[in-house]
């Protein structure tokens, strides 16, 4: 399977998605689907009980959940599957007889009269359970021992998908490729004949859940899966209930993209869940959108959708979006070129057409661009059709867009036909370059404050094959500030060309610690066309008052404060609310964090000396011996300060740094390269002299 994998790659990245082998073989004897069957052959969408609902979720709320599919245009626009996560189950899974059974008091008259609703919407029904055996206190189901009597219960039940976890499976130490083959040949045999989708999902995965033999993890599903079950997990969950974290979206991803060659019709890698408003903005989760899109990945809906709001259905059934995702040739995106805080990936459509992604993983807005003959296209003329904006403009060969921080374009980009169209111009969202009289770092994030003045930049550049004329830019402003133009745009902005507008920003001295917005208004003729408009936007950080005097940090307002999971705790080690402990000292003040964590702070060329104790909180001792190593930096103005190098449970670090001209200091916590388990951190007794 390995070569035969590395073969399917290779053809992959040299031919930019050809459609691997392994995609059209025959399935395997034990494989479901049947043979000349193939089960979801685009990627199925819907949605689960488990983010959403948790675990007491009860046949009400499934219902009622059943009814928003419905009526918030979501299952029109494809996610048709209502699927029960764990916790469906009796506090007694089995009858005497051996047969599984629902939760007597939730659902009093059994799944079947919930399955019968569901399907009465024209709608799906899924269910769950685990590959090993039940075991108390480790899981809150099993399979192991009762594969066909199960799979002929779920199907008599009249179930059309089922996902099968692993946690009882390692807590009994078996071998998934052994246990899920069985299950799988079970399911395709049950009693009943019913075709039922098979989401295989062992998110057993080191070092997030400590350390595994490869072939008990998520990330080998990939060599054994395709041939047995419609997708796979790819990775750890995306998040936890919620707290579903942009950092973990792109881990996932990530993930899941190391293996495109296996994925084709009716069998795809899953990277977990959608998560809108479960923890991300709704940049951040338009985002996951779009890489879930390109990934042919199953579209399963992890938040309740009875609450959902109108921006975050819109994104969830965007036309052109799920086209890309359904195409029929059901082929993985790739990256063209490196790894990055910047990349461009790439999925081959079934007519021939490429669907690109412009990815910014950075703090800071950039303009991305790649190019037709990068994606695998070729000729002189290509349409540009922005999947989130319907745009469709004309392009030469380049293809660019203005990125928000964590933001992905999404464009569909094939040849274009007839007479030139709508030249591709890209105006950049407008960017702060310099505070006063200093330059930012590259792709740093600005931070403004009450009378800073501040240089703000708007690059125009005209892909298209026809010249625009008489380009402008305006700057809005909230009220109160004031804008100044630096020179003009020319007069013409001829094919591959490029013009930056400058603007000179002042703040009031009373501008308010938050968000502000600059809005710029790009316009130019194109013969034919007419004067076309085009506006970009960019969120500022305004500052709070810095602090004063002799200040313990951490009772002081930060800007931002992230943490690897959960959020930061201030005078509390991080998730559990008790005091910060470390080496058996307890400290009174401080900021608990779980790695990678980043918190920052405005203290405004005012604070001489910082001082801390750095180090891992003594509550990992009650959670075993994996993990627990952390690296602590201070950063001032994107300069180290400090670097505490490793720092294992059983050592302190002690900060003692310079703080003369920092304007902006970021507190950084790094996982030390071995992964975030049990990795919770301390700043303790964080005090700034100012």
């Amino acid at each position: 399977m390995k070569r035969r994998a590395l073969t399917g790659l290779l053809a992959l990245v040299a031919g930019l998605l050809v459609v691997p082998v392994p995609a059209q073989a025959a399935p395997a004897a034990d494989a479901q689907p049947t043979p000349g069957q193939v089960l979801s052959p685009t990627p199925y969408q819907g949605w689960n009980t488990y983010f959403g609902l948790g675990g007491a979720f009860s046949e009400q709320s499934v219902r009622e959940v059943a009814d928003a599919l419905v009526s918030r245009g979501l299952a029109k626009a494809g996610y048709d599957i209502v699927w029960l996560d764990g916790g469906w189950q009796d506090p007694e899974p089995r009858t005497a007889a051996g047969d599984l059974q629902a939760d007597r008091t939730r659902f009093p008259g059994g799944l079947k009269p919930l399955v019968d609703y569901i399907h009465s919407k024209g709608l799906r029904a899924g269910i769950y359970t685990d590959a090993g055996p039940y075991i108390p206190g480790k899981c809150g189901l099993g399979s192991g021992g009762y594969y066909q009597r199960d799979a002929d219960q779920f199907a008599a039940w009249e179930f059309d998908a089922v996902k099968v976890d692993f946690l009882c499976g390692i807590a009994a130490n078996l071998d998934p490729k052994t246990v899920y083959t069985e299950f799988a040949r079970a399911l395709r045999n049950n009693a009943s004949g019913r075709p039922i989708i098979f989401n295989l999902c062992n998110p057993v995965t080191s070092p997030d859940w400590g350390n595994y033999p490869e072939e008990q993890q998520s990330t080998y599903s990939w060599t054994y899966a395709p041939e047995i079950a419609q997708s796979w997990r790819t990775y750890t969950d995306v998040g936890f209930v919620g707290d579903i974290k942009f950092k973990d979206v792109l881990r996932n991803y990530d993930a899941n993209a190391r293996h495109p060659e296996v994925a084709g019709p009716g069998r795809y890698n899953d990277p977990d869940y959608l998560a809108p408003q479960l923890g991300m903005s709704d940049e951040e989760f338009r985002t996951q959108m779009t890489l879930w899109a390109v990934a042919a990945a199953p579209l399963v809906i992890g938040s309740d959708v009875r609450t959902l709001s109108q921006t975050s259905v819109d994104i969830l059934t965007d036309a052109d979006m799920l086209a890309i995702n359904q195409d029929p040739a059901a082929v993985q995106a790739v990256r063209v070129g490196p790894a990055g805080t910047t990349e461009t990936w790439v999925k081959r459509l079934a007519n021939g057409d490429r669907a690109v992604v412009l990815l910014n993983r950075g703090e800071a807005p950039a303009v991305l661009t790649t190019t037709a003959s990068a994606v695998g296209l070729s000729g002189d003329r290509f349409t540009v059709r922005n999947a989130w904006t319907d745009q469709a403009t004309e392009s030469a060969g380049t293809i660019s867009a203005a990125v928000p921080a964590h933001g992905a374009a999404l464009f569909r980009v094939g040849p274009a036909q007839g007479l030139p169209g709508v030249p591709h111009l890209t105006a950049s969202l407008p960017q702060v370059t310099q505070i006063g009289g200093d330059a930012l770092p590259a792709g740093s994030a600005p931070v403004l404050a009450g009378g800073d003045e501040a240089r703000v930049e708007v690059a125009v550049r005209n892909d298209g094959s026809l010249p625009v004329f008489a380009p402008q830019v305006e700057l809005a402003a909230p009220d109160g500030w004031t804008v100044r133009p630096l020179g003009q745009a020319p007069k013409l902005l001829a094919p591959g060309g490029t013009a930056t507008v400058a603007f000179a920003v002042a703040l009031p001295t009373s501008a308010a610690a938050g968000t502000a917005t600059l809005t710029a208004t790009t316009s130019y003729d194109v013969l034919g066309h007419g004067r076309l408009r085009q506006r970009t936007a960019s969120t500022l950080v305004i500052a709070p008052t810095p602090p004063d005097g002799d200040a313990v940090l951490s009772h002081h307002q930060w800007i931002s404060a992230t943490s690897g999971w959960m959020s930061p705790t201030v005078d509390l080690s991080v998730g559990g609310g008790s005091p910060i402990s470390m080496l058996g000292q307890v400290y009174a003040t401080g900021i608990g964090v779980a790695s990678p964590s980043t918190v920052r702070y405005y203290v405004g060329d005012r604070c001489s000396r910082l001082t801390a104790v750095v180090g891992i909180d003594d509550a990992v001792r009650n959670v075993g011996p994996e993990g627990g190593t952390a690296t602590f930096q201070v950063v001032g103005d994107g300069r180290v300060l400090y670097d505490s190098g490793v720092v294992t449970r059983d050592a302190v670090g002690h900060v003692d740094v310079d703080l003369t001209g920092v304007r902006v200091l970021d507190l950084v916590v790094g996982d030390a390269g071995d992964g975030g388990y049990n990795d919770r951190a301390d700043w303790a007794t964080l005090s700034a002299t100012c």
